[in-house]
């Protein structure tokens, strides 16, 4: 079997198992519906409690990719893209309000970092990029 064909069977069986290697963190989040609409647009400008301006801009991009062609993949057979089928925004509870310790971050947060085997250093550096940061 030649390698790209060996490649491609390792690939396709991977695909139809499950990942056992992987987890899952279940947070108490703050997530619109799945969808992308200009309601859902306006919820996440006033989560990130950004300028007039900036919601101005994203509805006027939004306007422009509705407008744009839906992509052709050259030579594969990729079904066509489902934009109503994602979530375009999604933040912990717990980041919400800007922790400013450790302590204020969902302990599901820091079993996952630990299960990732991010550093104690690495994480403080998350708190402190969420305190200063508009999600």
């Amino acid at each position: 079997m030649a390698a790209t064909e060996q490649t491609i069977k390792q690939v396709n069986n991977l695909g139809d198992s499950d990942y056992k290697y992987g987890f899952s963190t279940e947070l108490d989040e703050i997530r619109p519906p799945k969808g992308l609409n200009e309601d859902i647009i306006k919820f996440i400008s006033a989560q990130k409690d950004e300028p007039e301006w900036m919601l101005d801009w994203r509805l006027n991009a939004f306007k422009v990719f509705n407008k744009l062609p839906k992509p052709e993949w050259a030579k594969l057979n990729i079904p066509e893209i489902d934009y109503q089928d994602c979530y375009y925004y999604s933040i912990p509870k717990s980041l919400k309000d800007k922790p400013k310790s450790l302590d204020e971050i969902d302990p599901e947060i820091i079993k996952t970092y630990e299960k990732l085997g991010i550093p104690l250093k690495e994480q403080k550096n998350v708190i402190w990029y969420c305190s200063r940061r508009r999600f």
